[in-house]
């Protein structure tokens, strides 16, 4: 166990890669501070193995898509946690809807929750670090749909580009406060939310992915903590891939279909 003064608060923390990165940023000495939407229960789950490994855990409920109060909970999270060095917005939604079918109400919440709660969140966590004067880190979670589109992900799609767009602002911005800002572009990884969820991604088969296989979480987890830690500190303004290879498939699947059923969601 690494025991240091640092804090982080990883958002959506109850599952998924938001868990793993919790528990992996504890394990490298972190406090953390951790989120949940719709799901406490995960969240303490979540807290109890960040505790296992020596950190503090605090948990709070946090609706991203609430704004701006959405920031007071990150206020209040770095109060309790007592500053602030890593902030990993990891909240998201998205929809699979045809662009031609997306009513108002769906493409605003996922823009509220993908982008201008995420704006609110980054904007608070980087005012604490700027204070501080300490530096910080600001760590995204996007996806490589942030680099290509999806078919009925328009929102989704939307959303995503506009947060990878803002954290190489924020780049440019508070570099010289010393605070780096990255995107995590995963691919398809093991998770609820594609239904793969405590599954063992070596099992699962993805012909279409150069690695043959979903991610794990503890994988996109490892990359957050590495970008978390005095070895990354020179990289900011960039959106590093973690897809298996996915992105490099354009011209072999455009090449490989064989039908029109890529077109409907």
């Amino acid at each position: 166990m690494v025991t240091t003064d640092r804090t982080a608060i990883v958002t959506a923390a109850d599952s998924g890669i938001g868990r793993a990165a919790a528990v992996a940023l504890a394990a490298d000495g972190f406090d953390v501070g951790i989120t949940w939407h719709t799901d406490e229960a995960g969240a303490e789950a979540t807290a109890a193995e960040v505790r296992e490994h020596g950190a503090r855990a605090v948990v709070t409920h946090l609706d991203v898509a609430d704004i701006p109060a959405c920031g007071d909970v990150v206020d209040g999270l770095v109060q309790e946690l007592g500053g602030l060095d890593v902030f990993v917005n990891n909240a998201g939604a998205g929809i699979q809807t045809p662009f031609l079918d997306v009513e108002i109400d769906q493409w605003r919440h996922v823009l509220d929750v993908d982008l201008t709660g995420a704006f609110v969140c980054l904007q608070r966590a980087a005012r604490h670090m700027v204070a501080a004067g300490r530096g910080g880190r600001l760590i995204a979670v996007t996806s490589v749909h942030a680099h290509q589109p999806m078919v009925g992900s328009s929102a989704y799609d939307a959303a995503k580009h506009g947060l990878s767009g803002l954290m190489k602002n924020i780049a440019l911005e508070l570099g010289s406060s010393g605070i780096s800002a990255v995107s995590v572009a995963p691919g398809e990884i093991a998770t609820a939310m594609t239904g793969n969820e405590d599954v063992d991604p070596n099992t699962v088969r993805r012909p279409g992915i150069p690695m043959g296989r979903p991610g794990d979480a503890r994988e996109v987890a490892a990359l957050i903590a590495f970008l978390a830690s005095p070895k990354a500190a020179y990289i900011s303004g960039a959106s590093v891939v973690i897809d298996g290879g996915m992105l490099q498939m354009g011209p072999q699947a455009g090449a490989d279909l064989t039908s029109d059923e890529w077109r409907t969601v």
